[in-house]
């Protein structure tokens, strides 16, 4: 499958068998670097990863994805460039394109990371924006993959914040590739109808269904819970209001249990914290496989990385 020279935005933009291949190029690349095996995919292509928002888990996987690759990535804080300030997205793009090969983009504005791959003529990857996060619902499917085996016909619960960056691309990477999703959260805190009624054509497709509600006993049966910070990078000044609504979605020992099922597991994106969305007892268990999706970060950033980019 040939995905050279794409950006990577949002996984609408990527069919459910290009996501597939994607998870197949992250599981052999992530088998080579355990027998110590890196390659040279990207032996002399310069890569601008550009954060505005502050990150772990996104700038370590591209920095070290890229170089085991043979990639020289460069560290650009927002506030070290004139990104949309003093020049235009669009000049910005422009200007980087010229001397970088791809560019990794973490910010707040959607519509700024599609500019700069409009702009730029190298391949842009999204490492998270106010609207979707979708490298990381690849690292949540892969971790999904290795643990079950399997991804179509799971069923799969988001609860707390129903309608952030995470809720909605899982929405979207889940019905693409034929697992149940199911949001629970407070009617306020919804993702939009017009991302429900796409996601309901991809699960049409797919073989899967979509499910939104307020209830937690749609729970039951879940092979997966996962939650998120009720308070997102950038809304703090919310995070007493959130506490008082998102508090009956909490995961804890007594939700995990409602699933009926003892194989079910709990994950998180990170940075979680820890008594708010999940309690320490789930956090620390033996259900909990939040560590395996972070180091999937790294493999799965670098398959896209190699996909579109490499030799």
């Amino acid at each position: 499958m040939n995905l050279k020279g794409r950006s990577f935005l949002t996984l609408k933009d990527y069919t459910p068998e290009e996501i597939i291949y994607l998870l197949d190029l992250a599981a052999n690349l992530k088998a080579k670097k355990k027998q110590g095996i890196t390659g040279d995919s990207l032996k002399g292509k310069n890569i601008a990863l550009i954060f505005e928002k502050p990150s772990t888990r996104t700038r370590c996987a591209f920095t070290v994805g890229a170089a085991d690759e043979g990639g020289n990535p460069t560290y650009l804080s927002g506030n070290e460039i004139q990104l949309g300030h003093k020049e235009s997205i669009e000049d910005t793009a422009r200007v980087l394109g010229r001397m970088f090969d791809g560019i990794e983009f973490r910010g707040f504005r959607q519509d700024h990371v599609e500019a700069l791959a409009r702009y730029s003529g190298v391949p842009v990857w999204n490492g998270l924006t106010d609207e979707y996060h979708p490298t990381q619902i690849l690292a949540d499917l892969l971790t999904m993959r290795e643990h079950f085996g399997y991804l179509k016909g799971l069923k799969f619960v988001y609860l707390g914040d129903g309608r952030n960056n995470m809720a909605n691309s899982l929405m979207i990477g889940c019905s693409k590739v034929g697992v149940d999703f199911v949001i629970i959260a407070p009617e306020s805190l919804w993702p939009t109808e017009e991302l429900i009624h796409l996601c309901e054509e991809y699960a049409k497709e797919s073989g899967s269904s979509i499910t939104v509600t307020d209830d937690v006993a749609a729970v039951e049966n879940a092979d997966v819970l996962y939650t998120d910070v009720w308070a997102s990078m950038g809304e703090e000044d919310k995070a007493a209001e959130r506490i008082a609504i998102l508090a009956p979605y909490q995961v804890n020992a007594e939700l995990m249990e409602r699933t009926g099922k003892e194989s079910t597991i709990f994950m998180h994106c990170l940075p979680a914290v820890k008594g708010k969305e999940v309690t320490e007892e789930v956090f620390e268990s033996a259900a909990s496989v939040v560590f395996d999706e972070a180091e999937n970060r790294l493999h799965t950033i670098k398959a896209v990385m190699v996909a579109t980019l490499g030799n």
